[in-house]
């Protein structure tokens, strides 16, 4: 019988035991971050998420959704970080014990977008009263009808103008991210809220042009939260808690702010130091 080589047999097992400590450390260094569609679809994490990982070496899997679906993804255990977009929920979510702490992040705006001839004259009005004329009319709108911030703000706005449930017969719910609403209100010429940052990355305007901006009221605030490792133990509470310092930290900030489509800023950093 030809004897066995001893030797390479046991380099081969510590090259196997190397592989797979290597495996795990790889595994160990990533985290999911659960999102807004207008994070993602602004392009925001192109410049943010390479910025992370040479600071920090951990790589970053965001899952884009509405914020009311990427709280329920922290809620269950789903995700590492959230970073999203409606405080109340926000802060709830914190009360419940299923986030650690919320931290303000960064702000942009709501816009209203609408057909460049404006035949309901929203032009110029405030979001309220924008609403209102669009409703009377029974104006076609476009609402992302997915729990999103967005959406929550839209909700918000209607109940401002007391039309709650009360939209008109052009209202349409379209349970979808800001791209695909955007997308059918250019292809109906239709009015619709949207947060700046997917306006402008926006490519499939058509004839919609911004009609409301500037209303106090349109303050769009983000913000980021680990997820409670107390409730979920498998949490990646050490990866994701340097997410977090990260994105609120100077370099963090100044990633935030560096990031224009046409010169024009879509983010502003706003985290306390």
């Amino acid at each position: 019988m030809k004897p066995v080589n001893s030797f390479k047999y046991v380099q081969a097992a510590a090259l196997s035991v190397a592989c797979l400590g290597a495996s795990l450390a790889a595994q160990a260094q990533s985290m999911v971050v659960a999102s807004t569609t207008s994070t993602e679809q602004s392009g925001l994490f192109s410049v943010l998420l390479p910025e992370f990982r040479k600071a920090s070496g951990i790589d970053v899997k965001v899952v884009a959704l509405g914020t009311g679906q990427a709280i329920d993804m922290g809620r269950r255990g789903d995700a590492d970080v959230l970073f999203v977009h409606d405080k109340v929920a926000e802060e709830k979510v914190v009360g419940e014990g299923f986030a650690v702490k919320r931290l303000e992040v960064m702000y942009n705006d709501f816009v209203l977008v609408g057909p460049a001839t404006d035949p309901l004259k929203a032009r110029g009005a405030n979001v309220v009263e924008a609403l209102k004329k669009i409703a009377v009319a029974n104006g076609e709108f476009i609402s992302r009808g997915d729990k999103s911030g967005t959406h929550a703000a839209e909700l918000r706005f209607w109940k401002m103008a007391e039309l709650a449930e009360k939209q008109g017969s052009g209202y349409k719910s379209c349970g979808c991210g800001m791209g695909p609403a955007l997308n059918m209100a250019s292809s109906s010429n239709a009015y619709a809220l949207t947060d700046r940052g997917t306006w402008l990355n926006f490519k499939n305007r058509g004839e919609l042009k911004v009609l409301v901006e500037g209303d106090k009221r349109l303050f769009n605030q983000y913000g980021v939260m680990l997820v409670n490792p107390a409730r979920h133990p498998h949490v990646k509470a050490a990866e994701g808690q340097k997410f977090v310092d990260w994105v609120t930290s100077a370099a963090g900030q100044d990633a935030i702010a560096s990031y224009k489509i046409g010169g024009e800023q879509m983010f502003f950093p706003n985290a306390v130091q």
